[in-house]
């Protein structure tokens, strides 16, 4: 009996190059080429974001009244109207690890690990100066989950994404950790997170040209697979061009005199904000397309962030704004239009998983994934650790959406074991013990 062909064997005999096997190691077609999964065995690619913005949100403008059915958005959250039926509010999740640090850093430190911060020399506020986190936190626990099994093993595990994080690392700027005092930094730099996933794209002459050194690839496989695989093909090439796009868009070439060379791409800056997230989104759901991740975060300025967003006709710092009283109506309407302006995000992000077809299998990337969109306080000017936001948004943790649910001050740590249990990793407990006695979250499917 002849031996069936792994990937690798495929993509050998065609002389493929190294440059192209991250566009290619994941077609369809190729992930039931054998590599110990049966003839047209394809199992469900189930996928978990977690989106990070900061300086909590103004409650009255934010949580939907009632429990049950979303009937309707409050003005911070219209932007997910479109996908009111696949979205799931949850009121009353709280953070109810204590310990050193101030609620942001502990709000921050905690929010994904569940779990003391270790005492450490990071002065922040009036409270006891802390360090990092003493575990890990939710997401990576899922990815080594998903990593162990060669049916869900993907290139990266988890890919983790920046948007004008400071290079500056410390308890308000980390959010994801490895291990114990293992904090990981995003990947802020679009072009940089372009170049990890696709390798060999370290200036803007290689990003130009490797379109030219990929096309006698992309035409060898394109003629032994499938329209599908053909299709996804296509995409790619589509992505890469507009990659250059963008670097060509920067260039200065109608100016009269010589000009300097300048580092490629969009600067992080505070008013390119808007244009790095759209590029990061891109580059997460292509991602995922191409199946080099399951798992991804995608964090935006960091705990105690000060952007300012003017392209919103807001001047003021995002920090110094939300320490104002609620009596400023001024300022609750601009941090109104601050969370609004983060729920389009999410809600672009939502969009293009669900207008991308799920590759070899029934519907789309959105009916697969399920991003999480929370925040490291519930309120800014209290600095509550209670009602944290959690947003959810796509069906991939199988969890009935289209609610309201509201709880009475659980911990957040049985909502961090519920994601993992949503994605197939059934554990009892994760971060500190004592906030884990009672199982899982009720009610979420």
């Amino acid at each position: 009996m002849a031996q069936t062909k792994t990937r690798r064997d495929f993509l050998r005999d065609l002389g493929v190059g190294a440059a192209a096997l991250p566009f290619l190691w994941n077609l369809p077609s190729l992930a039931r080429a054998g590599d110990g999964a049966a003839a047209g065995e394809l199992l469900r690619k189930k996928r978990l974001v977690i989106i990070f913005s900061p300086n909590g949100v103004i409650p009255k403008n934010f949580w939907p009244d009632e429990e049950g059915p979303l009937a309707s958005f409050k003005e911070s959250l219209t932007p997910l109207e479109p996908f009111r039926d696949r979205t799931l509010t949850l009121h009353g999740v709280c953070d109810k690890v204590r310990g050193d640090g101030d609620n942001h850093m502990r709000g921050m430190g905690c929010l994904l690990t569940g779990i003391e911060l270790f005492p450490g020399n990071i002065q922040g506020g009036s409270d006891t100066p802390a360090g990092w986190a003493s575990g890990h936190s939710i997401d990576q626990e899922i990815k080594n989950h998903l990593q162990a099994n060669p049916a869900t093993r993907t290139r990266f595990g988890s890919l983790e994404y920046g948007v004008l994080v400071p290079d500056r690392a410390d308890t308000w700027t980390r959010m994801v950790y490895a291990g114990p005092n293992k904090p990981l930094t995003p990947i802020d730099d679009p072009y940089r997170m372009f170049a990890k996933m696709y390798g060999g794209a370290k200036d803007r002459a290689s990003l130009r040209s490797i379109l030219d050194d990929l096309q006698d690839d992309f035409k060898k496989v394109g003629a032994c697979v499938g329209a599908e695989d053909r299709r996804i093909l296509d995409e790619h090439a589509t992505f890469v061009r507009e990659m250059e796009q963008e670097l060509r868009a920067d260039d200065s070439a109608h100016l009269d005199h010589e000009v300097p060379e300048l580092e490629p791409g969009v600067k992080a800056q505070n008013d390119n904000i808007p244009r790095l997230s759209k590029m990061q989104i891109d580059l997460m759901v292509n991602g995922f397309a191409a199946d080099f991740n399951r798992v991804a975060t995608l964090q935006y300025t960091h705990s105690v962030g000060g952007a300012k967003m003017r392209w919103i006709g807001v001047d003021e710092g995002h920090h110094e704004l939300s320490h104002n009283p609620d009596s400023d109506e001024s300022s609750v309407e601009k941090l109104t239009k601050i969370n609004k302006w983060y729920a389009e995000q999410v809600a672009y992000l939502a969009r293009r998983l669900a207008e991308t077809p799920e590759p070899g299998g029934p519907g789309t990337l959105l009916d697969n994934t399920t991003i999480v969109w929370t925040n490291e306080l519930g309120k800014g000017n209290s600095h509550t650790l209670d009602n944290i936001p959690f947003v959810l948004v796509g069906n991939g943790l199988d969890f009935k959406m289209g609610r309201s649910l509201k709880y009475k001050k659980v911990s957040h740590n049985r909502l961090l074991m519920a994601m993992a249990h949503g994605m197939g990793h059934t554990i009892e407990r994760f971060g500190n013990p004592d906030f884990c006695g009672d199982g899982i979250l009720p009610g979420l499917s």
